[in-house]
């Protein structure tokens, strides 16, 4: 309850503004990224009480939803009350070590938890790694923003939140890095949405 109800509506708004977009705002962006068609295998990577989860499966995607931690997922198990959706399968596991084999999903989703993961990049990896061919990536987490280095902001916020504060391009450039293209960002205040996708196209496939 307080995750749902005051930490992370609180959070989304210092890290994106009063103008940013609520929570149902950032399932649609999700939703819109990565462009969920019936029958896709989505992962939802720290889905903490399977809000996300849920609307993937709405849109027809076949999910599963992972986090670290126990608590989270028996709050997402307790709160699956649709009978008529499709279920969601739900895993205890780290996103630095994603226990799915290589191209396993046509849709991977990290929104707001790679600034409180200790290795962060090797999250991303770890993304990158499963998303089939043709697959799709969305993510959300901080950014720095204006003339301050980011390394000078991340030392001032981090130690007093716990939130790890991004570079501009630290992101995006990994992504690239492990072979994903068409790679966008759009930042709202200190959060950035970013997509991208791994070239080629899924034979397996619905």
């Amino acid at each position: 309850m307080i995750y749902e109800r005051l930490w992370r509506p609180l959070g989304g708004r210092m890290l994106m503004g009063a103008l940013g977009p609520s929570m149902a705002g950032e399932r649609r962006i999700a939703l819109e990224m990565l462009e969920i068609a019936p029958g896709d295998r989505v992962l939802d990577v720290a889905c903490g009480p399977g809000n996300f989860s849920r609307a993937f499966a709405d849109a027809g995607g076949q999910v599963v939803g992972l986090d670290a931690s126990r608590t989270m997922l028996e709050q997402a198990v307790r709160e699956e009350r649709n009978p008529a959706r499709p279920g969601v399968e739900y895993v205890r596991a780290s996103a630095t070590d994603l226990p799915f084999a290589d191209a396993s999903f046509d849709a991977v989703c990290c929104f707001a938890a790679l600034y409180l993961i200790e290795e962060p990049l090797k999250a991303v990896a770890e993304i990158a790694r499963v998303v089939a061919p043709g697959g799709r990536v969305a993510l959300l987490s901080s950014v720095a923003r204006g003339p301050v280095p980011a390394g000078a902001v991340d030392a001032l916020v981090r130690p007093l939140t716990g939130v790890r504060i991004f570079g501009r391009d630290e992101i995006t450039r990994e992504l690239r890095a492990q072979g994903l293209a068409d790679v966008r960002q759009r930042v709202s205040g200190l959060a950035q949405f970013v997509s991208a996708r791994r070239p080629g196209s899924n034979p397996a496939a619905p």
